[in-house]
């Protein structure tokens, strides 16, 4: 990958994709996914349809890109840790906090108004996530994807209800609880000691 400063065309494109990641977030909190169509983005983002559709196919294209960002961006956050190599499902905290952060937003994503493409691509992104952790401790086969889809099902279980629920806990909180409950599980799957997760201070 080239460590060139960006040109003038690059931050043009960069510019444009953000403006367009705003106007959906922006209508989905509004309006939920099927409230809205490529044009009424592409008017609230002050994007053309044509350049739109040179960037992505439709609006589940633009999802997609999305969840990719934050995908790199908890992968990032993992890495900047230091901690090598990371246990496995630390990703965890880090999307729990942003789902905290951004408790709308996320209440939109994976909640009744945002429709099932959003919920799949969501779903898919903790599922790969899962998938990435665990892929290299337990041997390929069933066994393994099943393992993955409990997993991956109790996070978004855990996360929704951490969001929904009246008195909603901490972020730290969700973390720990989901720690409490999934860490019996890969004591059982897992290769001895490759399930440790790390100490936190101030627990």
């Amino acid at each position: 990958m080239s460590a060139n400063v960006p040109g003038t065309a690059d931050r043009r494109v960069q510019r444009t994709r953000r403006a367009l990641r705003d106007a959906l977030v922006a209508l989905i909190l509004e309006r939920g996914w099927d409230g809205f169509g490529v044009q009424e983005l592409c008017e609230r983002a002050d994007v053309g349809r044509s350049t739109f559709y040179t960037h992505f196919a439709d609006k589940e294209e633009l999802v997609a890109g999305n969840f990719d960002d934050l995908r790199r961006a908890l992968r990032a956050q993992l890495a900047a840790s230091g901690e090598t190599p990371a246990p496995p499902l630390a990703f965890a905290r880090g999307l729990i906090q942003h789902g905290h952060e951004q408790r709308r937003l996320f209440l939109a994503i994976v909640g009744k108004r945002s429709g099932q493409v959003v919920q799949r691509r969501f779903r898919d992104l903790v599922l790969g996530l899962v998938r990435e952790d665990l892929g290299s401790l337990i041997a390929a086969g069933p066994r393994r994807d099943a393992v993955v889809a409990f997993v991956a099902g109790a996070f978004l279980e855990l996360l929704t209800w951490s969001l929904e629920t009246k008195s909603p806990p901490s972020a730290e909180e969700t973390d720990a609880l989901f720690r409490e409950l999934v860490d019996p599980v890969l004591a059982v799957v897992l290769p001895r000691g490759a399930a440790s997760a790390p100490r936190r201070s101030g627990r």
